[in-house]
């Protein structure tokens, strides 16, 4: 029987929130759990990676001396979705939760210190988001 001290706390979904980007091919996913901790990821279809080469093409495209090629850059987590529907969201926020890797591919914008230390400007910034301007979705 595991040790109190070294049991895995499973984390729980509490509610999810989604805003969609401009261009309707990707869209911020905040993720409240339980505890009150929020996480973020950027979903997106494969549209969006698409314009993401069309985009390095025309960039690459107008640098002298340098030839045009398409490539994506995913320097935040991305999670790749055949469709922006908020069942296929949660069901693969459910499905990175059971197989334990949800804490690898979002980033985490919460913190556990006490309140009356200083805190991220991206939970306050995702506290903001969550109160004033997504809709909850879950």
């Amino acid at each position: 029987m595991p040790d109190d001290a070294t049991e895995k706390i499973m984390i729980v979904p509490d509610a999810v929130f989604c805003e969609p980007l401009e261009d309707g091919d990707a869209c911020d996913v905040l993720v409240r759990m339980e505890d009150g901790t929020v996480y973020t990821a950027l979903f997106a279809t494969v549209d969006y990676i698409h314009r993401q080469l069309q985009v390095t093409w025309l960039a690459t495209d107008s640098i002298p001396e340098t030839p045009p090629v398409r490539y994506a850059v995913l320097d935040t987590p991305h999670i790749i979705v055949e469709q922006l529907r908020l069942e296929i969201i949660e069901g693969t926020i459910d499905n990175l939760v059971a197989q334990d890797v949800f804490e690898s591919l979002f980033t985490r914008v919460t913190h556990d210190e006490p309140a009356d230390q200083k805190q991220f400007a991206t939970q306050e910034i995702a506290q903001a988001v969550i109160d004033e301007v997504l809709v909850l979705s879950g």
